[in-house]
């Protein structure tokens, strides 16, 4: 077993493709293949398994990728600490839900890495697919909430998974509206006052779901529903047709200036923010750094509320 051995594994994985992993790693794709063989044979597992959609990380393959990574990493800071060689590229990924939080923190990762070389990836997208990505290592976070009403479901898919959901904060539910909004007015708002208005919440696609909804109270019957796919549709329409949306009120006016305000909702429902990760998978030290920033930047931004 060679460290070049496992750099290809790290590669296949974040690849999905033998093809395109070669490409990336400047080998041919039989070189790739034979390699993988070979360390495949020498340690006896299958790490990856070919089907029709693509290459897919076995279980065990799963585990043994955690302990590549790890020992990759090691050895690229060895090699940083003691050579004068160039940085090798570093990798990081993150899936989560609409959360302005998870965009600051994710800024502050990317301001204090000092490296000349790097690939990141930020993916804000749908429920499901932020616990597909974090099971099959796409990424290594995944940011979520869990109430009453879908933790059973989320928590089933997460089991399945292998993940773990570890909470960052519990968060009283506001809506989300234009300053310019009559409600803003208001201290705080109940579901009626928000009969009027268009609600707009993001759509799921094929897992459009109640349970994998990312506002709260998604059974509800509303006159005037809008989904969006991305933040800032959904925030441009909050100010064009003084719409509104359901989170957790915590929002980077940093970010997002003060066009977009919070105000509490009267319910007695909570949401529970967290992070989730693969249990067969260490963090990586970039994970760690971020987790850290993401409750840092979480807490300053309670303190405004």
């Amino acid at each position: 077993m060679t460290l070049q051995q496992l750099k290809y594994v790290i590669e296949v994985a974040r690849s999905r493709s033998i093809n395109k992993a070669a490409q990336r790693l400047f080998i041919s794709q039989p070189s790739l293949s034979n390699a993988l063989k070979e360390l495949e044979e020498e340690i006896g597992i299958t790490i990856f398994s070919r089907t029709n959609k693509g290459i897919l990380i076995t279980p065990a393959g799963t585990e043994f990728l955690g302990y590549a990574r790890q020992v990759v990493e090691q050895a690229e800071l060895l090699e940083n600490r003691y050579t004068k060689t160039r940085s090798i590229q570093q990798n990081f990924s993150v899936s989560a839900q609409h959360y302005a939080f998870v965009v600051s923190a994710f800024v502050r990762l990317l301001q204090e890495y000092h490296r000349e070389e790097y690939e990141f990836t930020l993916r804000e997208t749908r429920t499901f697919e932020i616990i597909d990505d974090v099971k099959n290592l796409r990424s290594e976070i995944g940011v979520l909430y869990v109430n009453d009403f879908n933790k059973k479901v989320i928590h089933k898919f997460l089991r399945e998974g292998n993940l773990k959901f570890h909470e960052l904060f519990e968060a009283k539910p506001h809506i989300f509206i234009s300053s310019n909004n009559p409600l803003a007015k208001k201290d705080s708002v109940t579901l009626s006052d928000l009969y009027p208005y268009p609600y707009l919440s993001y759509e799921q696609g094929d897992y459009n779901s109640f349970y994998f909804s990312e506002e709260i109270l998604s059974t509800l019957s509303r006159p005037k529903n809008i989904r969006v796919s991305d933040r800032a549709t959904l925030f441009n329409l909050l100010i064009g047709l003084n719409g509104y949306t359901i989170s957790t009120g915590v929002i980077s006016h940093k970010l997002n200036g003060k066009d977009i305000i919070a105000v509490p909702l009267n319910v007695e429902e909570r949401i529970h923010i967290g992070y989730i990760t693969h249990k067969n998978v260490k963090n990586s030290s970039l994970a760690n750094i971020y987790i850290q920033y993401l409750k840092e930047t979480i807490e300053e931004e309670l303190q405004r509320i």
